[in-house]
C-alpha cells in the first residue's frame, strides 16, 4: 500500500515540540502534557461515533455476538489490554470480547517482523475466530492504513459482520471500510510518528468507552458499581462486600452473609438484599430479566 506518510496528521512534525531536545526536563515534560490536553477534547468530538459503536456492540452482546479488536503494535496491545480486563471486571466469559494482534501472541512483548503488512494474516485470524454477522469488529491504528487491520475489516464486511475503525487520521482507508468511523484527531506526536503517544492516548480512551458503555447498557453496572465483578483475589473479594454495601446501605455483616448464600454473586446478592428474597428466587428473577437488578427489582 502506497502512502505517502508525510500527508498523515499522525506522521506530520509537531511546532509546538520542534526545540523539545533543548529544553529543561520540567519545561520538556510541560510540552508533553500541554498536548497531552488536547487528546480528550478530540476524543470528545468523536462522541456520537463512539455510542453508534456502543449500540451496536450492546445489540451483539445481546444476540450472542462478540466484540472483536483488531490491531498492530502498541492499537493491537492496546486492544488485548482491554479484552483481557472485562472478564474480571464485569465477569464476562473470555471469549466475548476478544484482542487479535498481528503476529500473535509474541507481538504483545516484541514486535513481529512484516506481521503488519500481511492483509491475508487479518482474514486468517478473524477466520480462526468463526466471526459471524452478530459480532462487531473493531479496526484499531493510528494511521488507519495498516494492511493487517484492512484485511480483517474487509473479511468481516464479507460476512456482514458490523465493522468499526477507531483511526487518529480522518481520511484513511480504514474509514472507507468501516460501518462505523472513530477518528479522534490529536494532531501531530510530540516526538514525530510516535503514535503510542496521543493516538495511544486517545485509542485507550474510545477501548474504555466501548467495553465500559457496551457492559452498562448489557446491565452489568448498577448506578455506578460494577456488580458482576469476579472475586479472584484479596482485593476484589472486599470490593465484592463494599459494592453490596453501597448498593443496599446495609452491614458488612448482612453484606457477607449475602455473597456467602449465592456463590459470591454481587448481583444476587443485592437484590436478594433489596427485595428481601433468597438466593434462589435473587437469581431466577435476574435470569428472568436478562441481568438488570432495576427490573429485576420492580417485577411482580
Amino acid at each position: 500500500m502506497n502512502i505517502d506518510l508525510t500527508q498523515l496528521v499522525t506522521e506530520s512534525r509537531n511546532a509546538a515540540s520542534a526545540d523539545i531536545d533543548t529544553l529543561s526536563t520540567l519545561d520538556m515534560l510541560t510540552v508533553i502534557n500541554q498536548e497531552d490536553q488536547k487528546v480528550a477534547l478530540a476524543v470528545e468530538a468523536q462522541l456520537p461515533n463512539i455510542a453508534l459503536a456502543v449500540d451496536a456492540i450492546t445489540h451483539a452482546f445481546a444476540n450472542g455476538g462478540r466484540l472483536i479488536y483488531m490491531g498492530a503494535g502498541t492499537s493491537g496491545r492496546l486492544g488485548i489490554l482491554d479484552a483481557s480486563e472485562c472478564p474480571p471486571t464485569y465477569g464476562t466469559n473470555p471469549d466475548m470480547v476478544v484482542g487479535l494482534i498481528a503476529g500473535g501472541h509474541p507481538a504483545i512483548l516484541k514486535a513481529v517482523e512484516n506481521a503488519e503488512d500481511n492483509t491475508e494474516l487479518g482474514q486468517k485470524d478473524l477466520e480462526a475466530l468463526n466471526i459471524t454477522n452478530k459480532d462487531v469488529v473493531v479496526g484499531i491504528a493510528a494511521s488507519g492504513r495498516t494492511p493487517y487491520v484492512l484485511g480483517g475489516m474487509r473479511y468481516a464486511k464479507s460476512v456482514a459482520a458490523t465493522v468499526v475503525a477507531i483511526a487518529c487520521n480522518p481520511h484513511c482507508p480504514m474509514v472507507d471500510e468501516a460501518d462505523i468511523a472513530i477518528t479522534p484527531v490529536v494532531g501531530p506526536e510530540v516526538v514525530t510518528g510516535s503514535s503510542r503517544m496521543k493516538a495511544g492516548t486517545a485509542q485507550k480512551l474510545v477501548l474504555n468507552m466501548l467495553t465500559s458503555g457496551a457492559m452498562i447498557r448489557s446491565g452489568k453496572v448498577y448506578g455506578n458499581l460494577m456488580v458482576d465483578v469476579e472475586a479472584t483475589n484479596a482485593k476484589l473479594v472486599q470490593r465484592q462486600v463494599n459494592i453490596v454495601i453501597d448498593a443496599t446501605g446495609e452491614s458488612p455483616q448482612a453484606a457477607e452473609a449475602a455473597l456467602n448464600a449465592c456463590n459470591r454473586h454481587c448481583k444476587t446478592a443485592i437484590l436478594m438484599l433489596l427485595a428481601g428474597i433468597d438466593a434462589s428466587e435473587a437469581k431466577a428473577r435476574l435470569e428472568q430479566h436478562n441481568g438488570f437488578i432495576r427490573t429485576a427489582l420492580n417485577a411482580k
